[in-house]
Formats: C-alpha cells, structure tokens, sequence
C-alpha cells in the first residue's frame, strides 16, 4: 500500500513538473504608482492579465492597457487615450525564461528568490528589465511569484513621454514624474 501511494504521489509530482501553468486572473494584481505635483503619489492597477508558463519554462505576461482602473473614470479614459494609446497598443507584454524544477521542487509554503531577466514590450518599443522575484509554492496545483523590489519604468523608454505631458496639460498639473514603480502578485495554477 506504501508503495502504491509513494507512485501515485510521485507520479502527481512529475505530472505538474511537465503541466503548462495558467495565470489566475482573479487572484493576481498587477499595480503601478503614479506621482504628481512633485509629491502625491497614487496606486493604480490593471485588471486584466492573461499568463501562461509552458512546461519548458517560458513565461509570458499579456496586460490588457484598457483594463487601467485609477478609481476615476475619467482619468482612466485619459489614459487609455493620451497615454497607451490603446487604439493602437491594446496590450503590454512580458516574456522570462524559467527554470521551473526548482520551483515545482519546493515543497508547499516553501519559497525561492529568483533574479530574472524580463522582456517588457510596451507602446512599438522593448526593454529588458532585472526583475527581483519571490516564488511561493502554494500547493501542489498552484506557485506564486511576486515582486520583491518594484521594477521602475521610465516614461521615456517606450516613448511615453509625450502622453505623460498630454496627462499633465488635461489635468492641468505641475508635474507628472516620467518613472513608475510597478508591482506585481501573479498566481498560477497547473492545468
């Protein structure tokens, strides 16, 4: 019977360590935090994300621009129009590559610190970025990775410069800073 349950068990293990893994939207964030008039800052997020890990371990994070939720309406749609231009760049998008054994290894609760480069496509332009992660084994069906430092992007990275002056002149403010932190809580789930 020992037997029987070391294989069952062992044969699960192997299963989500060659299972694709798919983002969960609804348990997953992913925040930024504006500044302007050189000292107020906000937290904004995105609502819908779209994720999938295949089981060689590539990564990729698609972020739906229109998604953008501010808390006011109106600022939303400024954004989705003066900033991202969502007419014509609907999506941000993020590929990594990961080495998914050690994090399929780990035990529930267990967590691992990972340095990844990322790929970050935004509004026509790509960066590469160094992402700080914390992976979290939740059980044996789901992972967490979220970050430890935020990534900060700057404005003029990806060309964003000049819809962050268009935000400014609409709200007539003094100042909106061209570098935004970013956060994220990403949880997947096998499949």
């Amino acid at each position: 019977m020992r037997k029987l349950l070391a294989l069952a068990l062992a044969a699960s293990v192997s299963a989500t360590a060659h299972a694709s893994w798919y983002l969960d939207n609804e348990s997953s964030r992913l925040s930024f935090i504006s500044t302007k008039a050189v000292n107020f800052s906000e937290v904004h997020r995105f609502l819908t994300l779209h994720g999938k890990v295949d089981d060689q371990g590539r990564a990729r994070l698609r972020v739906e621009l229109e998604s953008v939720s501010t808390g006011i309406p109106l600022r939303d749609e400024r954004m989705r129009s003066l900033l991202f231009d969502t007419r014509r760049f609907a999506e941000a998008e993020v590929e990594a590559q990961l080495a998914l054994g050690p994090i399929t290894d780990l035990a529930p609760g267990a967590q691992l610190e990972l340095r990844l480069p990322l790929t970050l496509r935004l509004h026509g332009k790509e960066k590469r970025l160094d992402a700080e992660l914390l992976a979290t084994r939740l059980d044996d069906r789901r992972f967490q990775v979220v970050t430890l430092a935020p990534l900060v992007l700057h404005a003029d990275d990806f060309g964003l410069a000049p819809g962050v002056e268009a935000l400014r002149e609409a709200a007539a403010l003094p100042a909106i800073s061209l570098s935004v932190p970013v956060g994220a809580v990403l949880i997947f789930t096998a499949r």
